[in-house]
């Protein structure tokens, strides 16, 4: 396994991530359960990973309970990077939601009860709020990192103004700056490379894309079924890739060619354009199959000729910007 810093920080991260969103106590839909994610992220820290991704919402929290008994159970706490996240609805109520002080306090506290530890090391706010002023989640989140209870702070999908807003607010107030962005960006979806990937590049910030593999539809061919019942029940899915363009099609029919040249999978080609695209620091995948995280580490192993990574470009056209929600 390779380490890198998470952008200008200290922190030491895989290059890949584990997303635990897949992981709850009973298994609900295509979800694992307890046991069976237990041994997703067992079988990730045998091969090296130390970076893994969770949030207060998945499941409802379940997937912070799951992951944090297993590293409690599997690993040294200290040797591990746990990254979570706030924003969406936690419970019912005006104040169940978003990045209020209010909100921000008592969800960092609910995280770390379900998660079992002192602290996250990674604190991440899941979008971006419209309806709290931004100096007041900012000022919030300092705070956290001062009590001890996160060690450093991330951001995920949002306009890239709205990310150099926060960044000049943090800056110009004296507080914790964000060390990441986890934008949703891979062949298929390349928005993210007009603005928010090269201000991260000028800013020192760590890139650890959401759905590397378009949900799948990168690791297959497209025609292909998936073999779960994912594609009827997961929402977000459905709402990113519901036009999935004939233009897109040609580039998972190119990802296939190379990968039939090579002899290796769909996924570790689409994974490994990942790691030769600047600035990205570690693709967080999701594993519902240990076939995933083999594919997620031997892409690393993988070196594209430049005429391939022409290949897989070449016959991108713009998206509609989904998934800032």
């Amino acid at each position: 396994m390779e380490y890198v810093n998470l952008g200008s920080s200290g922190l030491k991260v895989s290059r890949i991530a584990l997303g635990c969103m897949s992981y709850d106590i009973a298994g609900k839909n295509w979800h694992r359960d307890e046991e069976g994610g237990r041994a997703f992220i067992k079988y990730a820290l045998e091969q090296g990973i130390n970076f893994f991704d969770t949030a207060n919402m998945y499941s409802t929290g379940e997937s912070e309970e799951v992951l944090g008994r297993a590293i409690r159970d599997f690993a040294r706490r200290e040797e591990i990077v746990i990254a979570t996240k706030a924003f969406f609805p936690m419970r019912d109520d005006p104040n169940g939601r978003g990045l209020s002080r209010k909100s921000i306090m008592h969800e960092i506290d609910a995280s770390l009860k379900r998660l079992g530890t002192d602290y996250v090391d990674l604190y991440q706010i899941h979008r971006w709020d419209y309806h709290t002023p931004v100096e007041e989640t900012l000022e919030a989140l300092h705070d956290i990192v001062k009590a001890g209870k996160a060690r450093y702070l991330g951001a995920s999908s949002m306009f890239a103004w709205q990310f150099c807003k926060a960044l000049h607010l943090a800056d110009i107030h004296g507080w914790t700056r964000f060390v990441s962005m986890q934008p949703h960006y891979n062949l298929l979806n390349r928005e993210e490379e007009r603005e928010m990937l090269p201000l991260c590049k000028e800013e020192g910030i760590g890139v650890i894309p959401w759905s590397p593999l378009a949900r799948g539809r990168l690791a297959r061919q497209w025609q292909a079924a998936s073999g779960s019942d994912r594609p009827s029940t997961d929402q977000t899915a459905r709402q990113l890739y519901s036009a999935f363009e004939e233009s897109d099609k040609k580039i998972v029919d190119y990802v296939g060619d190379i990968a039939n040249n090579r002899g290796i999978s769909y996924a570790q080609v689409a994974l490994a354009w990942l790691h030769h695209k600047p600035g990205i620091t570690a693709p967080i995948i999701g594993a519902t199959n240990l076939k995933h995280l083999d594919d997620a580490v031997r892409s690393l192993d993988v070196r594209l000729e430049k005429e391939e990574m022409e290949m897989l470009e070449s016959d991108y056209v713009p998206h509609t910007i989904v998934g800032y929600e």
